[in-house]
């Protein structure tokens, strides 16, 4: 069959409609909604106007509140936390579907530190969640080994190597600590088993980035759930996508059928994005279809930082049409440091702060820096507007 040919524009607005950005929202199905939509959500420790995996949901459906998002996310057995693109939340229906990864970590036997008592450490831990329920790390009896952060524990160690084995589960994040709890008791027992061989799970993963992607190359897909080029080249040709080529991508690029099926239309969202959302999470991808280039500057020094500590891309009309790097000053949202990408984007920009700063709390948005004096009077004039 002759391959599809997408213009530029078409891989867009597929990109877009994938990922829950272009048409109406699902607001029945809501936050657990978006998350099997999106196949996984990222988590990070860094905290600005919330947390990013608050904010994912949030970029989708507008101000859901808070509380709703953590209860969709870790009530009802509904999704765990395990290694994907990173660490990320995912659907429960998936743990059987990452039993090679568990599978891998079992064969190589630790991951960044050693146990030095494997048996006895492991199984002490499995005996204090079977007696006493699920646990953080601290409840059972301490993280940190004294020293630098990363000197963890023996019973840290022991825990996290259970997660990654497969052994325990996290099923919620309290005060940002993992909640561990025994697979078995957390995991549905439909979907309690390792019995998918390697190459079913990369199949199955394959297919699922290819649907949250809509359309996407060899490294594109295999990097949304992190596997390796050869993985995915073992298994496209049985994942049910179709070979399509991108005006401008220069590279062999595969679509999920469904997004083939139909002409992406409807209302674009306009709405700050998390440096970690899974449309803009992989560089290379954000500047091939939207020509835009985003970096995360929060682990870069300081005097180094050309847009901020965590600029937010703007997501408007379906184009990334800036970034602003916000903050909080009692209820005032400050946008620290913004830039346009067009002098026509000072009303999206000012429309997306003011949406932000309400669910955050916030009754007053504030331009403290600029690109230059007029993109700042601009977005100054526009927050005014709407303020009035």
């Amino acid at each position: 069959m002759p391959i599809i040919a997408l213009s530029a524009d078409e891989a867009r607005r597929i990109a877009l409609r994938a990922q829950g950005f272009l048409g109406a929202p699902d607001r029945k199905a809501g936050v657990r909604g978006v998350l099997r939509h999106l196949g996984a959500v990222q988590l990070d420790t860094i905290s600005v106007l919330a947390r990013s995996h608050e904010l994912i949901p949030y970029a989708r459906l507008g101000a859901v509140g808070r509380d709703t998002v953590e209860q969709a996310y870790w009530s009802d057995s509904h999704a765990f936390e395990y290694w994907s693109h990173a660490a990320c939340i995912l659907p429960i229906e998936e743990w059987p579907h990452f039993a090679f990864r568990r599978r891998a970590r079992r064969a190589r036997g630790h991951r960044w530190h050693v146990l030095q008592d494997k048996e006895r450490s492991t199984a002490a831990v499995l005996d204090r969640l079977r007696a006493d329920g699920p646990l953080t790390s601290s409840e059972l009896g301490g993280a940190k080994n004294g020293g630098e952060w990363f000197e963890w524990s023996e019973t840290k160690i022991a825990v996290e190597w259970l997660l990654d084995t497969g052994e325990v589960v996290c099923t919620e994040r309290r005060g940002w600590k993992r909640v561990y709890d025994l697979a078995e008791r957390a995991v549905p027992d439909a979907l309690f088993h390792d019995d998918l061989d390697d190459r079913e799970c990369l199949r199955r993963l394959v297919e699922l980035a290819g649907g949250s992607l809509g359309v996407g190359t060899r490294a594109d897909i295999a990097d949304y759930h992190r596997l390796k080029g050869e993985q995915f080249d073992a298994v496209v040709a049985d994942s049910g996508l179709v070979p399509v080529s991108v005006e401008g991508w220069g590279k062999p690029a595969w679509a999920h059928p469904q997004a083939l099926a139909s002409e992406p239309r409807g209302r674009h969202r306009t709405t700050l994005l998390s440096p970690f959302d899974s449309l803009v999470w992989d560089r290379p991808r954000t500047e091939r279809i939207f020509g835009f280039t985003h970096r995360l500057e929060a682990y870069v020094p300081k005097p180094k930082r050309i847009h901020g500590y965590f600029a937010m891309p703007l997501l408007a009309g379906g184009r990334l049409q800036g970034r602003v790097d916000p903050g909080r000053e009692g209820r005032t949202l400050v946008a620290r440091q913004l830039s346009l990408t067009t002098p026509k984007a000072a009303g999206a920009m000012a429309e997306a702060l003011w949406e932000a700063a309400r669910w955050v709390g916030c009754e007053d948005v504030r331009v403290e820096r600029a690109g230059d004096e007029r993109e700042a009077a601009a977005v100054t004039a526009e927050l005014a507007a709407r303020r009035a």
